[in-house]
């Protein structure tokens, strides 16, 4: 007997939030084809669904056949459909292409390469040492060492992350008239009414979108950092989390679970570009090409955990943080550089940035980052 349980879903259902979890990749891929340009509708996305259940796949080859089937992509766009596919369904992450040659030194390799590359002895804090190449592997997070400020700065989060007007608005004392409640006065009262009833608007959290650098001259950091974004993932209402290296990497999904070792060694999974090379401009460009990625940056809190050790020229990454800067609502760049208070920018991608920025903090450890974050969501403006 053929099972068709998923062919009775109701054409709303796609666009609902609430949705089986075991529908979610499904969903979110019909719209990540729409935010790259691509027609999808919504009998499309049911048949998908129904065609996977039929299948009953045995594999992920199983669902991306039945996807090929089901949207039809054109031969031009055989390849951003494969990538999106990829992104949603396992995980992966997207290059960052590399600008100009690779570098004139022993076993450095282009991005495209999968090989491995020894680990500098010496780093360089001008920003010299900071490399195009890519480090390919998978990375076990150290214990935590600030399990008391994680749990502090999860409590105070929720109420403290900055908000924004919604268009939903509440019975209360505001500029806006209730005429549901006027009518309703107004019939227990003869018609008359002594005072118009008003409504104000709802708050909402704002979007918060956590950018952290994995290259290698951040690794003393980078752990502290990702265990700070798991717990912002799970205080905040709507937070994404990205790596960045010579890759971009989504770690959202990830981070949401509830188990804190569980999440991190997930993401851990994810990112294969850990302490690597640093091409901070590219991957931002490369996030910022992305519509729905650069949909996350609009009107949020963006947070940008890196040292800002750009390799080459600043134009790259000034180019990405003009564009940035236009979406989001704030800049908080947290640099572990900055926990000494005479810190000032000294390489070139730095300075070029530091204008439009709204602050510059300490991030050498998780503590710093939340007290950080609290202070600076605590002082901006609404």
């Amino acid at each position: 007997m053929t099972d068709t349980s998923a062919r009775h879903i109701p054409p709303q259902s796609t666009g609902s939030m609430d949705i089986p979890r075991a529908l979610e990749p499904f969903v979110e891929f019909a719209t990540a084809l729409r935010g790259a340009g691509m027609a999808v509708a919504p009998e499309q996305v049911q048949a998908f669904i129904a065609g996977v259940g039929l299948l009953g796949p045995r594999s992920i080859g199983d669902i991306r056949r039945a996807a090929h089937a089901t949207f039809g992509p054109g031969p031009d766009r055989i390849e951003t459909f494969n990538a999106i596919f990829d992104a949603v369904f396992l995980g992966r992450a997207l290059s960052a292409p590399a600008m100009g040659e690779p570098e004139d030194m022993p076993q450095a390799f282009d991005a495209g390469d999968l090989d491995l590359m020894p680990e500098s002895p010496e780093e360089d804090p001008s920003g010299a040492d900071a490399t195009t190449a890519e480090r390919l592997f998978a990375r076990m997070l150290a214990p935590d060492d600030d399990e008391a400020a994680l749990r502090s700065f999860a409590r105070a989060a929720p109420g403290t992350l900055p908000r924004r007007k919604s268009r939903r608005s509440a019975p209360g004392n505001g500029r806006l008239a209730d005429p549901r409640r006027a009518f309703r006065d107004m019939l227990r009262r003869d018609g008359e009414i002594s005072q118009l009833p008003t409504r104000h608007r709802r708050t909402r959290q704002r979007r918060v979108l956590v950018l952290v650098d994995v290259s290698g001259s951040m690794k003393a950091g980078t752990d502290g950092a990702l265990r700070l974004c798991h717990a912002l993932v799970q205080a905040g209402e709507r937070v994404e989390a990205f790596t960045l290296g010579t890759r971009l990497t989504r770690v959202t999904r990830a981070l949401k679970h509830r188990n804190r070792e569980q999440a991190l060694t997930l993401a851990s999974g994810l990112v294969a570009d850990w302490d690597g090379g640093t091409r901070l401009g590219e991957a931002l460009a490369v996030f910022l090409s992305v519509p729905r990625f650069a949909s996350f940056a609009r009107g949020a809190l963006v947070i940008m955990v890196s040292d800002g050790l750009e390799r080459g020229g600043p134009e790259a990454l000034a180019a990405s943080m003009t564009r940035l800067r236009g979406l989001a609502w704030s800049v908080l760049w947290l640099s572990p550089l900055a926990s000494d208070p005479a810190y000032r920018p000294e390489t070139g991608a730095m300075q070029a940035i530091f204008p439009m920025l709204d602050r510059l903090g300490d991030g050498s450890t998780p503590t710093s980052l939340a007290r950080e974050i609290l202070a600076f969501s605590k002082g901006a403006r609404a």
